[in-house]
């Protein structure tokens, strides 16, 4: 019988990372690395990635980074043949890469949608075929780990966000995340989501400019916004033992705000 400490335990596991380089992602990345974890990180601007794993590797977490854009099929095949050559094999991946934009349903550019929707479902589609058949299935393990929204959980109230794109693209994570989780169960993989409400990001800066920290906590049952732990937690429970029998499940991380 393992203790709780051994079941949270990830020393000699791999996890590959997506939209890693600051935000969410990094905050999943250190929660993983600082389990033990080595740890790949992938997005966009080497810049970025290059100042994130000086920051992991100030906290003592093994990590390396590869450049990739998700929105582009190809980067896909490209980014799982280079971490496989880095880790050997990848015990855990994690699909936070995304995109949002804002605008009136009845005018949003269909361009826009098509990039929302390539990047936030379709490269999480692709991503996870690739690591599932070329490590995950012939290994008979695997954690997945899906960074949707509680966007994909609702609409917009009027007068608020205007993002019909993203929340449709955040919905669809929710029931792929199920849906391949009821597939790939019996080769001993777990697919769980993250739901997170509003934290702040590059992606979220414009809304929290707008409205203000204090304003957005008021939505929040517990009086405030996410910060730079509050994913770690849950991030961990669903790459670890101590949550080998979940599958399948969407967990809100949102002070609330989905409850009431």
């Amino acid at each position: 019988m393992r203790t709780i400490q051994q079941l949270f335990n990830l020393d000699g596991k791999t996890a590959l990372v997506t939209g890693s380089s600051r935000g969410l992602g990094l905050q999943i990345a250190e929660a993983l690395g600082e389990q033990g974890a080595t740890v790949v990180l992938s997005s966009r601007k080497q810049s970025e990635l290059d100042e994130a794993i000086a920051h992991l590797k100030s906290r003592g977490i093994t990590a390396t980074a590869i450049v990739a854009d998700l929105s582009k099929d190809a980067a896909v095949d490209e980014l799982v043949t280079e971490a496989l050559k880095r880790l050997g094999h990848i015990d855990i991946l994690v699909n936070n890469a995304g995109a949002t934009w804002g605008a009136p349903a009845e005018d949003h550019p269909v361009a826009a949608w098509d990039k929302v929707m390539n990047l936030n479902i379709r490269s999480i589609f692709l991503l996870s075929q690739a690591v599932g058949k070329r490590s995950m299935i012939p290994r008979k393990y695997g954690r997945i780990i899906n960074v949707a929204s509680i966007a994909g959980l609702s609409g917009n109230a009027p007068g608020t966000m205007q993002t019909i794109a993203y929340n449709t693209s955040k919905g669809a994570v929710v029931n792929f995340t199920r849906t391949l989780a009821g597939e790939w169960g019996p080769h001993g993989i777990t697919v769980n989501a993250l739901a997170p409400g509003f934290f702040p990001s590059k992606m979220t800066n414009g809304l929290l400019a707008i409205l203000g920290k204090d304003e957005l906590a008021t939505h929040a049952p517990l009086q405030r916004i996410g910060d730079d732990e509050d994913l770690k937690g849950a991030a961990l429970l669903f790459a670890s033992d101590a949550g080998k029998h979940i599958t399948g499940q969407i967990l809100a991380v949102d002070g609330g705000v989905s409850a009431v």
